[in-house]
């Protein structure tokens, strides 16, 4: 495996994105049910470490635009909408090749900066990949019966296998909820590890539907079966549930990938999505993962925000940090 002095200047130099190529690929493990069941999570104690955040970390002026490009840079921009049209990912794609306006770009004293990936429905990969060709820009793909993982296994499979030969780089699948609310843990790390079978080269990113989950410890506990599959990101939500990615979520995922790399020294990639559309917001993440994971974690090939609506908060952020005031969203293309 690379040392992180070696991966951290592969990522800084931008020649990869994903982290089948700056980072060794999570080659799973067998699944060890002691450690899955000695897992658990105070939630009384999460909750109040949760709330503290915000009011005791904060970033101004000049440090606050640094973290919010390097936001920008980790977002996978996303449209999975039932009206979704190839002009309107064309339009998700441009949008990801140039995220932030050129006068204001050039103003901040960057040449070129770019989303982390742009996420849609496997219909829409082979226009997301030809708009995006030449960009390094992966195209990331929700499978598996997205978002309730209720079609027959052998379909879901498939359409793994479908979007990674469209040209998907990345697949977001979906979990089993019943596996974990029933606590068959060896259901969830097969199906876990067929479906980074069938992911081949593309990278897999395993949907935990925390909100669907019941608990804490059932997050922890998930968290660390997929990883033993061979996870290379564990993420939170579709976005389609009732309640998305939070603060006590992501503290506890953390802390699992954090456990697992301590066991492993595999590094694990982690992905909020749902909910997430301030800049103060996607602030508050990046210094939560600072803190439970390190500086390594801050790259895109290990973190990435699931969102549609942030990348246009931070453009009026970075617009009212350079003139000091706040432009209307229409100015901002896909705000």
């Amino acid at each position: 495996m690379q040392t992180e002095t070696e991966s951290t200047t592969a990522v800084t130099r931008g020649s990869a994105h994903l982290p089948q190529v700056t980072e060794a690929r999570n080659p799973g493990m067998d699944l060890d049910m002691d450690w899955v069941m000695r897992a658990q999570a105070n939630r009384s104690a999460i909750e109040r470490r949760a709330a503290t955040l915000p009011g005791r970390r904060s970033v101004k002026k000049d440090y606050q635009a640094a973290w919010l490009l390097k936001a920008i840079s980790m977002i996978d921009l996303t449209t999975l909408a039932g009206d979704d049209t190839p002009g309107r990912v064309r339009r998700l794609c441009a949008k990801a090749r140039h995220p932030v306006r050129a006068d204001l770009l050039e103003a901040l004293g960057l040449e070129r900066l770019t989303t982390g990936a742009v996420c849609v429905y496997h219909d829409m990969v082979p226009v997301a990949v030809e708009a995006l060709d030449g960009s390094g820009i992966p195209v990331a793909a929700v499978s598996t019966g997205f978002p309730a993982g209720l079609s027959p296994f052998h379909l879901r499979l498939a359409e793994i296998g479908e979007s990674v030969k469209a040209g998907a780089e990345e697949i977001d699948i979906v979990i089993s909820r019943r596996h974990v609310l029933t606590g068959n843990w060896q259901a969830l790390y097969e199906e876990m590890q067929q479906f980074r079978a069938a992911c081949g080269e593309a990278h897999v990113k395993a949907i935990l539907a925390t909100g669907e989950l019941g608990s804490l410890r059932n997050v922890a506990r998930a968290s660390l079966v997929c990883m033993m599959a061979g996870a290379d990101f564990i993420k939170t939500s579709t976005g389609k549930e009732s309640v998305n990615a939070t603060l006590p979520v992501s503290l506890v995922m953390m802390r699992a990938i954090r456990d697992y790399q301590d066991r492993t020294g595999v590094r694990v990639g982690y992905k909020p999505a749902g909910g997430i559309s301030k800049a103060k917001d996607s602030l508050t993440y990046l210094m939560l993962l600072k803190e439970e994971l390190g500086h390594r974690w801050l790259q895109p090939d290990l973190f990435r925000f699931g969102a549609s609506s942030l990348l246009g908060d931070i453009e009026r952020q970075l617009e009212h940090h350079l003139t000091g005031a706040y432009s209307a969203a229409w100015r901002h293309p896909l705000a």
